[in-house]
């Protein structure tokens, strides 16, 4: 095979693969040629990679040497995607009454939640986590998007038990948005005891379902390490938890002309 389609081909691995190690015999293997030759492929993936601006590679020598990909937006990108976002969110006809803001159709495009999971894998990159952790429905999309970013799985928390998901744990919770008592539900072999969890959700107002979220954790004895929120409405302020990290800020105690500003916390 020639140099440039293994280029392209090593490329395409890493990149669909992010933070996952790959040794260089895995891929002298696989092209049938030296290790040399694949650390100088190596080498120009690397040029590639940090003038697209979207990640880095790392390698680690030694008779077991590797290397992975790992995604970093830069501030540029993540500006864009935010921005991007933002203007997504700014149309008041979203804007549904009773606190209601219609996101489906965002929360279900790739490429913004995309976006938004890129902003989330750089914030949360030393965070550590086992795995990632959000509610049904709309926040499945970028939390699976980070998930994968950081090569972590993902699980789904429901709001009913099914019969499909064997011996669940259920707790109940105040939903401010809802202004009920609501359930959670997720099986028992959806998160290991003791892990380290990351929450990504897609909308907060009150935080009733993500203090939800801490206290099935603690059914698990598992360790929340971050809280990604894609917009939070009514400010950081009276909130029921007050560690996490929104993208977007919405304030729309006018109805008819909502603000929503891009949280500079994410641009730096």
């Amino acid at each position: 095979m020639k140099k440039t389609q293994r280029i392209c081909i090593i490329t395409h691995i890493l990149t669909e693969n992010p933070n996952r190690d790959y040794s260089l015999g895995t891929f002298a293997e696989m092209f049938g040629c030296a290790k040399s030759s694949i650390s100088d492929d190596i080498k120009l993936v690397r040029e590639g990679i940090d003038a697209a601006g979207r990640g880095y590679l790392e390698t680690t020598s030694g008779a077991k040497g590797g290397v992975r990909y790992v995604p970093y937006i830069s501030r540029q990108a993540a500006a864009e995607a935010l921005e991007e976002l933002k203007n997504a969110f700014s149309d008041p006809s979203r804007m549904l009454g009773s606190g209601f803001v219609y996101t489906s159709d965002m929360m279900f495009n790739p490429k913004i939640v995309r976006g938004a999971a890129m902003v989330f894998a750089k914030r949360f990159a030393s965070a550590e986590a086992d795995l990632v952790v959000t509610v049904e429905t709309k926040g499945i999309g970028v939390a699976l998007f980070t998930a994968q970013l950081l090569n972590l799985p993902l699980a789904v928390i429901r709001h009913e038990s099914k019969v499909s998901e064997g011996s669940s744990i259920n707790i109940n919770y105040f939903s401010g948005s809802a202004d009920r008592l609501q359930q959670m539900s997720i099986s028992k072999k959806g998160i290991k005891p003791g892990s380290r969890v990351l929450i990504i959700d897609d909308f907060m107002r009150g935080g009733g379902s993500i203090l939800g979220i801490l206290n099935m954790l603690r059914e698990f004895d598992a360790q929340p390490v971050g809280t990604g929120v894609v917009v939070v409405a009514g400010g950081r302020e009276n909130k029921k938890i007050s560690d996490f990290v929104p993208l977007l800020i919405l304030d729309d105690r006018n109805r008819d002309k909502p603000v929503i500003e891009i949280n500079p916390e994410m641009l730096v």
